[in-house]
């Protein structure tokens, strides 16, 4: 076979075999797993973070340009109504309802993550983000919470932290906030938050 054969064989084929690999590093990027650093603001730069994670341990956290930002304030059980939007972090029990650690309350006609799916806040721990059905609260403290794939019976103890999630932007981080930071890895390694929500005045985002 010609040199020049072989070329126009072995070009598109080293071409393919690169778009393949690229393809799959890129998704493997995209896959790539978020964690939930739950910490205080210590220092505030221009494009990153200094902050104190639980347990004490130091970290630098990089801004992502297209950073998203909630407020975090106190709430109280009257402001989850028929058709509020909420998150819940919770717990199952035995009959097969959930009991809920904490309760966050989103903007009106914001939709957030909404499904029922594992989370980190305790064992067996998971998170529902639907829009609330039924509330009874002189005889329990208990939501329906509806989202596309079924629904969950939420119990909300008396002393369970009810919170409300409001749009921010980055006047949000001050130091001595109180945050729970989604972040992600960069391509050179760096720990990037892409989304955060942030307590105001002194709040500590209970999810």
């Amino acid at each position: 076979m010609k040199t020049t054969q072989l070329l126009h064989r072995l070009v598109p084929a080293l071409a393919a075999s690169a778009l393949l690999a690229y393809g799959s590093m890129t998704a493997a990027q995209a896959a790539a797993p978020v964690t939930r650093v739950r910490a205080t603001i210590d220092k505030v730069n221009a494009d990153n973070l200094e902050v104190s994670a639980r347990g004490g341990k130091k970290m630098t956290l990089k801004l992502a340009p297209d950073l998203t930002l909630f407020s975090v304030s106190h709430a109280a059980i009257g402001d989850i109504k028929s058709d509020s939007f909420i998150g819940t972090a919770a717990v199952p029990l035995p009959d097969g309802s959930l009991k809920a650690l904490e309760v966050h309350v989103f903007p009106a006609g914001m939709k957030v993550g909404e499904g029922h799916y594992a989370w980190d806040l305790g064992k067996n721990s998971s998170m529902t983000n639907g829009t609330v059905g039924d509330v009874v609260v002189t005889s329990g403290r208990t939501i329906t919470v509806k989202y596309p794939d079924g629904e969950k019976k939420i119990v909300v103890p008396a002393d369970v932290p009810i919170v409300s999630l409001n749009k921010g932007d980055r006047s949000l981080l001050v130091p001595g906030a109180h945050g729970v930071f989604f972040v992600g890895k960069g391509a050179d390694g760096s720990d990037v938050v892409g989304r955060a929500t942030v307590g105001v005045n002194g709040v500590v985002p209970p999810m």
